[in-house]
C-alpha cells in the first residue's frame, strides 16, 4: 500500500533538497517527497511558484494523501493556489502544514513510513519541536501558545520497543576518534533512536548519532557501555554495533605506541641550556628557525533578518569543508596510511553532527546570529566541553574541533580564497630552504600535508605526544617537540636550532660541542636506516635465484619519487595524479603537468614511470570539477567514465604526458576500465593527440607502451579481450577488492569483507594473470595487498611480474621475497587459492613462516 506522500515548499531550492535529503535517508526510500522550491530567475533564485506546488502534488498523489510543509511568507500563499487547480476530491486528501520545515519533514516521513494515516502523519509533523524543547529545557508551551495540548505519542508503531545491550570496550585507547567515529557512523544508518551512557563514569545516555556527543563519554578501555535503541530496526542496529564493538571497530590489539605523555617541566638548564618539552616524535634536526604566526580569522557578530538564507550560507560552507577534508583525507591516505588517515573520518563526522547543527541553527533562528558568530559560539562551546573532562586523550581532541571549525570559518568569511596563493597558509610557505617550524599549534589537516623535506622539525607551545598532529608527525618522519614554553615563540627568523625529539629538549644555537653531538646522533640513526635497508637496494630475488619480482613505487608526487628511490623502488608503478589536481581552483595546465612529469622522469634516471590519468571520484572529489553528489558514488560516475565525458581534461593531460615521454620510460595507464569500448575510446583519443603533436613537429616516444587498470570484474572476465587492446595489466586491489565482494570498503559494517587477501579476490588476481601471459603481456599489481609481507609469497607464486606499493613497504617486501623459492611460493598461492577465508588465508601463509623462521 503507497504511503502518504510530503512535498516541501520553500523559498530555496537547495534548502528544500537539503530537508529532502535528510528526510530519504530516514526512510530509505520508503516514502515519496517532492520538493516545489526556487523560482527560474538566476540573479534571484529566491521564492516560490504556485505552478511548481501544483506539479509536485500531483506527482506524488496518491490515496493515502499528501502533506504539505511550508517554510514562510509566500510559501503558503504558493501553496493555497495550487489547491485551486486540483480536483474537489483531491483537494480532500491534500492538506497544508503550519509544522517546522526540516524537523516537520523528518518527524512526518517517518510516521508515513510506518504506514501511518495523512491525520497522524500531521499529528507527528506538528509534535516535531518536542523532543527538542525537551532536551534544550525549553517549556513546550512556550512553542505552541499555553493552551495546546501536547500529545507525544498520538500513534504507535508497531515494534517501537526499547532494547538494550551491555557491552565492554576492549580495544586499548577506547571510543577515541576513529572507534568513535565508526561507533558514529554504524548507528546514523539505521532508523531506531539509538543511545550509548558509559556506565562505568555513571554518563547521562547521549545520542549515539552525535559525534562529539559520544566522545564526550570519555570511553576507555575496559569501561562498560549501555546502548539503547527504540525503533523498528533496534534488533539489527544493536547487533552490529555489538558486532563493531566486540571486533575492537577492526583495531589491531595495538595502536600507535604513543611517546611519553607525562607533562614536562619547562626550564631551561643553565648547564646544557636547553629548553624541556614533550617528545611528540622521534629524530635529530638541526636548521634555521622558521616563525609561523597565522592571520587569526576575526570576525563580527551582527543581526540578521533573512535567517533562512543565513542558514544556507552556513550549509554551503559546511558542505565545501566537506570537500576540502575529503580531498586531506584521500591524499593522506597515500601520504601517512589509511589507518592514520582515519582521523579525518572524524572530522568528516563532526560536520555531519546533528548536535553542532542544530545548535547552531537555533542561534541563527532565534538569537538572529549571523551564521559566522553562531558556528564560532558552537565551536567553542563544545571545545570548553572536551577541555573540561578529565581525560588527556580526549582534551588533544580541542584541536580537531578546533580544525574543523576554523576551516568552516574561513570558508563562510571567504579568508581561503584570500589565503590560495598567501605564503601565511602553511601548506604554500615558499621555503628557499629547509627549515624548523615553531608555532603555537599546528592542526591535524595542516600536518598531513607538510614535506618533510622542507619541514625538518616541528616545536610548538602546545599539544602532546598522543595529539593527531604528534602521530602524523611520526608516520611522517619529522622529529617533533610539543608543549614547549611560550619563549619559544620569541626566537628570531632564522635563527639556527637544534631538536632531540626522543628526549624532547631544543637548543637555541647550540654551542659546537652540542651541535657536534646532535649531529653524531643524527647520522647514526641514519646509519642504522641505512643498513635496515640495504637489501632494499637490491632486486627482490628468490632465495633460489629462479625468480625476480621488479618492486615499484606508488607515489603522489615529486617527493614520494625521492622517497621511493631512497627505499629501493626500481620505477614508478603508479603516479596518481589526481593530486595534481588539488589544493587549486581550476585544472592544472598542460605546462604545469609537463614540469611535473619530466622531473619524476629525470629523478627516476630512465626507470619506469607509469602514469594513470586522472581518476576522480569515488572517494577522491575535487570540487570545481562539478562532480555530482551520488548516493553510491563509487559505482558512479567516476575515473575513465569522467574522462571520456570530458575530453579536454583528458586530451590536455595525455598531450602533457607525451611532451614530456621523449628520453624517458614513462607509459600511460588507464583507470576503471570496466567494457572493451572503453579502452577503445580512450586509445581514440589518445591517437588523436598524437597525430595533432605529429603535425606541430613535436617529437614525443612513439613506442610508449599503454595499459589498463584491472580492478572491476567484468575487466578480469573480459581480460583475453582487454590484452588485445594494450601492453600491460596493473591490478587495483583496494578497488577490485570491493568491487568483487560488493561491499563499500568507507562502510563501517561491511568494510571487513573488503579483504584483498580472500580466496575470491585472490582468484581474480590469478584470472587476470594467467589472461596477460597467454597474450604475452607482463601484469603488475598496484593494491595495498603488495604493502602486505603475508601477500608476497601469494604474488610470487600467482607469477605477477611487478608489485608497485607506498615507498615505506617497499624494504620488507623486498626482503620477503628473498627469503622464498619459486616452488615454496607456488605451493602457499595453490593452497590459498583452496582457502574458505582470507582469515585461513592468513593462517596457511602464517603457518609456512613459522616453520621456516624455527627451521632458521
Amino acid at each position: 500500500m503507497a504511503a502518504v506522500g510530503i512535498v516541501i515548499v520553500s523559498h530555496s531550492r537547495q534548502l528544500a533538497e537539503g530537508v529532502r535529503e535528510l528526510a530519504v535517508q530516514m526512510v530509505q526510500g520508503k516514502v515519496f517527497l517532492a520538493v516545489a522550491a526556487g523560482i527560474d530567475d538566476p540573479k534571484n533564485p529566491l521564492g516560490t511558484d504556485a505552478i511548481q506546488v501544483y506539479e509536485a502534488i500531483a506527482s506524488i498523489y496518491n490515496d493515502q494523501g499528501v502533506l504539505v510543509l511550508m517554510d514562510l511568507g509566500s510559501a503558503l500563499m504558493s501553496a493555497e493556489m495550487a489547491l485551486e487547480f486540483l480536483s474537489q476530491e483531491q483537494r480532500e486528501k491534500v492538506h497544508l502544514c503550519e509544522a517546522p520545515l526540516v524537523e516537520g519533514a523528518i518527524a512526518a516521513a517517518v510516521a508515513a513510513a510506518s504506514g501511518c494515516n495523512i491525520q497522524q502523519v500531521m499529528a507527528q509533523a506538528r509534535g516535531a519541536l518536542v523532543a527538542k524543547a525537551t532536551q534544550l529545557g525549553v517549556n513546550v508551551s512556550h512553542i505552541l501558545g499555553e493552551s495546546t495540548e501536547v500529545s507525544t505519542s498520538s500513534f504507535v508503531v508497531e515494534g517501537q520497543i526499547t532494547k538494550q545491550i551491555r557491552l565492554t570496550v576492549r580495544n586499548p585507547l577506547g571510543l577515541h576518534a576513529r572507534p568513535a567515529a565508526k561507533f558514529v557512523a554504524t548507528a546514523a544508518r539505521f532508523q531506531s533512536q539509538i543511545k550509548v551512557q558509559n556506565i562505568t563514569k555513571g554518563t547521562e545516555a547521549v545520542r549515539a548519532d552525535s559525534i562529539n556527543q559520544v566522545s564526550i563519554l570519555g570511553v576507555r578501555q575496559g569501561h562498560e557501555l549501555l546502548i539503547t535503541a527504540t525503533g523498528s530496526d533496534a534488533d539489527e542496529a544493536l547487533a552490529a554495533l555489538q558486532t563493531l564493538v566486540e571486533n575492537n571497530f577492526g583495531e589491531e590489539d595495538a595502536t600507535l605506541a604513543p611517546l611519553t605523555t607525562s607533562p614536562a617541566n619547562h626550564i631551561v638548564s643553565s648547564v646544557d641550556d636547553f629548553i624541556q618539552g614533550i617528545p611528540a616524535s622521534n629524530g635529530v634536526a638541526i636548521a634555521p628557525v622558521f616563525l609561523y604566526h597565522p592571520t587569526p580569522i576575526l570576525i563580527q557578530q551582527y543581526h540578521v533578518e533573512n535567517r533562512e538564507e543565513e542558514w544556507q550560507r552556513l550549509q554551503v560552507a559546511v558542505q565545501a569543508a566537506h570537500e576540502e577534508i575529503q580531498a586531506i583525507f584521500s591524499q593522506a591516505s597515500i601520504q601517512i596510511g589509511d589507518a592514520e588517515a582515519a582521523i579525518f573520518d572524524a572530522h568528516l563526522l563532526f560536520l555531519e553532527d546533528p548536535v553542532v547543527l542544530e545548535a547552531v541553527q537555533q542561534r541563527i533562528f532565534e538569537q538572529h546570529l549571523n551564521a559566522e558568530a553562531a558556528w564560532q559560539a558552537v565551536v567553542n562551546e563544545l571545545a570548553n566541553d572536551y577541555r573540561r573532562i578529565e581525560d588527556s586523550y580526549l582534551q588533544e581532541r580541542v584541536a580537531d574541533i578546533v580544525d574543523v571549525g576554523q576551516r568552516v570559518l574561513r570558508l563562510l568569511s571567504r579568508f581561503e580564497s584570500h589565503l590560495r596563493n598567501s605564503e601565511d597558509k602553511l601548506t604554500h610557505l615558499n621555503l628557499s630552504e629547509p627549515v624548523i617550524l615553531i608555532a603555537t599549534d599546528i592542526s591535524p589537516s595542516d600536518a598531513a600535508r607538510l614535506d618533510p623535506t622542507k619541514i625538518l622539525g616541528i616545536c610548538t607551545t602546545s599539544g602532546s605526544a598522543i595529539s593527531h598532529s604528534a602521530i602524523i608527525a611520526r608516520r611522517l618522519g619529522i622529529p617533533a617537540i610539543f608543549g614547549l614554553p611560550p619563549e619559544i615563540m620569541q626566537v628570531a627568523n632564522n635563527t639556527i636550532v637544534a631538536l632531540d625529539g626522543e628526549i624532547g629538549r631544543v637548543w637555541i644555537e647550540p654551542e659546537p660541542d652540542i651541535q657536534t653531538a646532535l649531529e653524531t646522533k643524527r647520522n647514526l640513526q641514519e646509519l642504522a636506516h641505512q643498513q635496515a635497508i640495504t637489501t632494499a637496494a637490491n632486486p627482490a630475488v628468490t632465495r633460489d635465484k629462479t625468480r625476480e619480482i621488479k618492486v615499484y613505487a606508488n607515489i603522489g608526487g615529486i617527493s614520494d619519487t625521492e622517497e621511493g628511490l631512497s627505499l629501493g623502488a626500481e620505477g614508478v608503478g603508479l603516479f596518481r595524479t589526481e593530486f595534481l589536481y588539488l589544493e587549486r581552483t581550476t585544472p592544472p595546465t598542460e605546462e604545469e603537468q609537463i614540469a611535473v612529469y619530466q622531473r619524476i622522469a629525470q629523478l627516476l634516471d630512465h626507470r619506469p614511470l607509469i602514469i594513470r590519468t586522472l581518476d576522480v571520484g569515488g572517494d577522491k572529489p575535487i570540487p570545481y570539477l562539478d562532480l555530482p553528489q551520488e548516493s553510491n558514488p563509487f559505482l558512479g560516475w567516476r575515473g575513465i567514465r569522467f574522462c571520456l565525458d570530458h575530453p579536454d581534461i583528458l586530451k590536455t593531460q595525455l598531450r602533457a604526458i607525451l611532451k614530456a615521454s621523449l628520453g624517458h620510460q614513462i607509459k600511460i595507464m588507464f583507470p576503471m576500465i570496466a567494457t572493451v569500448q572503453e579502452i577503445q575510446a580512450a586509445k581514440a583519443i589518445l591517437a588523436q593527440v598524437r597525430a595533432e603533436l605529429r603535425q606541430a613537429g613535436v617529437l614525443f616516444d612513439e613506442k610508449m607502451e599503454v595499459g589498463i587498470m584491472v580492478e572491476i570484474p567484468s575487466a578480469v572476465i573480459l581480460a583475453e579481450q582487454l590484452a588485445a587492446e594494450v601492453d600491460f595489466f596493473s591490478i587495483g586491489t583496494n578497488d577490485l577488492s570491493q568491487y568483487v565482494m560488493a561491499a563499500d570498503r568507507t562502510h563501517p559494517l561491511v568494510a571487513s569483507l573488503v579483504d584483498a587477501m580472500h580466496p575470491a579476490v585472490l582468484r581474480m588476481i590469478q584470472q587476470t594473470v594467467q589472461a596477460a601471459h597467454k597474450a604475452g603481456l607482463w601484469v603488475g599489481l598496484c593494491g595495498e595487498l603488495a604493502a602486505n609481507p603475508l601477500a608476497a609469497p601469494i604474488l610470487l607464486g600467482l607469477g605477477l611480474d611487478e608489485v608497485s606499493l607506498n615507498p615505506q613497504g617497499i624494504p620488507a617486501f623486498k626482503q620477503a621475497i628473498a627469503q622464498l623459492t619459486m616452488a615454496e611460493s607456488e605451493a602457499i598461492a595453490a593452497s590459498a587459492m583452496q582457502q574458505n577465508s582470507a582469515t585461513d588465508v592468513r593462517e596457511v601463509v602464517s603457518a609456512f613462516l613459522n616453520r621456516q623462521l624455527n627451521n632458521h
